[in-house]
């Protein structure tokens, strides 16, 4: 794979890969997500987030919003349980001035007070958001389920009362705790050469004071599983059910990424979407996801249906799942599957972007980018005994546990 690293003596790395194209993507990866939160304060990394827009030393909010949007260029951010992250596109002759403001809203942010207490209302609402849509609110309240008592079980966006009671001094508590610099990455993609990024790299990131703190992780014991119906003001049945799964340093990872792309993944030819919605047609939306984490991973699958049709739609989803523990995929089966698998991916290729958060990652968590290559190759590797016995241990209906919102 074609990329450069550069390390900064404060531990800040830049990551560069190369392209030809007139489009540059760039990303600011740090390793603080809502897993590092103290208990009385959920939300914490992605209020953090939000008020890194709201004004620095030199810029206020209008001024941080326009100034790439004035030369058409993109800037967003988001949080996610182990990361926090900041990105932006741009044509390659505004590399310099995205890559400073990139710097600047994430060293030099000075988290007014006014701003604080009117970002509080945006994300007080924004929680309101998400609950009136139960596709996405099942997710948050699955994942508490499975992750009880562990920070994993946190709200990335918190709740209305944490985030009412957050103060400057837990925002700049939170940062010098968590934002080390050893562990953040700027990662981008452009048409120019290593030689001239790192020139501007080093102008405004090698000047950040260094941070060596230590992250205090709790790791992550499993729960017994357990089946809980909620009554919600919706129309239909909304189900989750799934099981804590490997960590993204797993050996395994790869077989269950592929097992489980099989199952529901991208596609319609998924074998819950083959089987619930096209044959029966009793779901719209059938889906299942495997996300690995850094010590622990969560599988689960999702549908929606009506409420007359949501035990059978239950019923078949775990005949799916005892099929794949009971029934070795055949050699035509196994290669096909690796085969849509693989092509997905390389038709993933096409979104830049989405390649630069990639490596960033794996740069942040292995030290190391496999190429495509390599990637292949492991995806190649998997036997149908592999998968076999990942289905036996992950799909296991002693270990699922299932949550409903009824109407």
């Amino acid at each position: 794979m074609d990329y450069q690293v550069l390390a900064l003596p404060n531990g800040i790395r830049l990551l560069f890969k190369p392209a030809q194209s007139a489009i540059s993507h760039a990303c600011l990866l740090v390793n603080a997500g809502s897993r590092d939160e103290d208990a009385e304060q959920p939300g914490m990394a992605h209020f953090i987030e939000h008020l890194l827009f709201k004004g620095t030393v030199k810029r206020n909010t209008n001024q941080i919003l326009n100034r790439l949007e004035v030369v058409g260029a993109d800037l967003n951010a988001y949080t996610t349980k182990e990361y926090t992250c900041l990105h932006a596109s741009f044509l390659n002759q505004h590399t310099e001035r995205s890559v400073e403001l990139l710097h600047d809203i994430t060293f030099f942010s000075t988290f007014d007070k006014e701003e604080i207490e009117k970002e509080k209302g945006v994300i007080i609402d924004e929680i309101a958001s998400y609950e009136d849509q139960p596709e996405e609110a099942i997710n948050d309240d699955f994942e508490a389920l499975i992750f009880a008592g562990h920070p994993l079980a946190n709200n990335v966006l918190g709740t209305r009362q944490s985030v009412a009671a957050f103060t400057r001094n837990h925002i700049t508590d939170f940062i010098k705790a968590y934002y080390n610099t050893h562990e953040i990455i700027f990662a981008i993609t452009g048409n120019y050469t290593f030689k001239y990024l790192s020139k501007i790299f080093e102008k405004y990131f090698a000047p950040i004071p260094e941070n060596k703190s230590l992250k205090k992780r709790a790791p992550f014991v499993p729960n017994k599983p357990q089946k809980t119906i909620l009554k919600k003001p919706i129309n239909q049945v909304h189900c989750l059910l799934g099981n804590t799964a490997y960590s993204y340093h797993d050996d395994k990872k790869i077989g269950l990424l592929l097992l489980n792309n099989l199952l529901g993944g991208n596609g319609m030819s998924s074998r819950l979407n083959l089987e619930i919605r096209e044959k029966h047609g009793i779901a719209y939306t059938i889906e299942s996801n495997f996300s690995p984490l850094s010590d622990t991973g969560l599988f689960s699958i999702y549908f929606g249906t009506d409420v007359d049709k949501a035990d059978k739609a239950l019923h078949l989803t775990h005949k799916e799942l005892k099929k794949l523990r009971e029934t070795r995929l055949g050699n035509l089966q196994l290669k096909q599957a690796k085969q849509k698998f693989i092509g997905q991916i390389a038709l993933g290729e096409e979104n830049r972007l989405g390649v630069l958060l990639s490596m960033a990652k794996s740069l942040l968590d292995f030290n190391r980018i496999d190429s495509l290559a390599q990637v292949f190759d492991k995806i190649e590797k998997v036997s149908s005994n592999e998968i076999l016995a990942i289905a036996n241990e992950i799909f296991s209906e002693k270990r699922l546990s299932v949550l409903l919102y009824k109407p």
